[in-house]
């Protein structure tokens, strides 16, 4: 079965809702300050290199604008162009139809970095941040950065498959 264009933004969709109604009642009260479980964004970060960087970049907006609007209503645009920024550059640098999972966990965990950095660079240049990026790192960026990597290790090898299968179809497509 192969999975196309308008399934993986219901999958995304199904996520986005997930991240705000179930992921809350399974994460333990300890963590619920400290991790936002960012799901939509692996996945996308999965279709930035197993099928193409625009692609993820149009979705990293238009998901990170959902975010922006529904979790975090301070200002309009962080999440929309941290997760677009983030999905383009990871796809730009790693882009590989066949990466190795130990590539696309390393993409993982740089592509969740470098979101809640630039996150943390625009709350800050905005003064809605009061802490330092010493802080931040030790108990915001590394517990979600766990939670994205044991994510991306659970959807490995399903999303994988069904991404290639996407590509396949589309390059068909392009020679027919």
């Amino acid at each position: 079965m192969i999975m196309r264009r308008p399934v993986l933004i219901m999958l995304l969709f199904l996520l986005f809702v997930l991240e705000g109604t179930i992921v809350p009642w399974i994460t333990p009260d300890t963590w619920q300050s400290r991790i936002v479980p960012n799901l939509v964004y692996i996945v996308i970060l999965f279709v930035s290199i197993y099928y193409h960087r625009h692609t993820a970049l149009v979705l990293g907006i238009i998901f990170g604008m959902l975010h922006d609007i529904v979790f975090y209503g301070q200002i309009m645009g962080p999440y929309s162009f941290s997760m677009g920024f983030s999905a383009y550059c990871m796809g730009f640098i790693f882009q590989s139809p066949r990466a190795p999972m130990p590539i696309m966990m390393s993409v993982i965990l740089l592509g969740s970095l470098l979101l809640d950095s630039v996150l943390f660079g625009i709350y800050t240049l905005f003064q809605m941040n009061h802490s330092t990026y010493d802080w931040a790192l030790v108990h915001h960026i590394l517990p979600n950065l766990f939670v994205h990597f044991v994510f991306g290790l659970v959807i490995y090898v399903p999303l994988r498959s069904q991404l290639e299968k996407v590509s396949k179809l589309s390059q068909k497509e392009k020679v027919a």
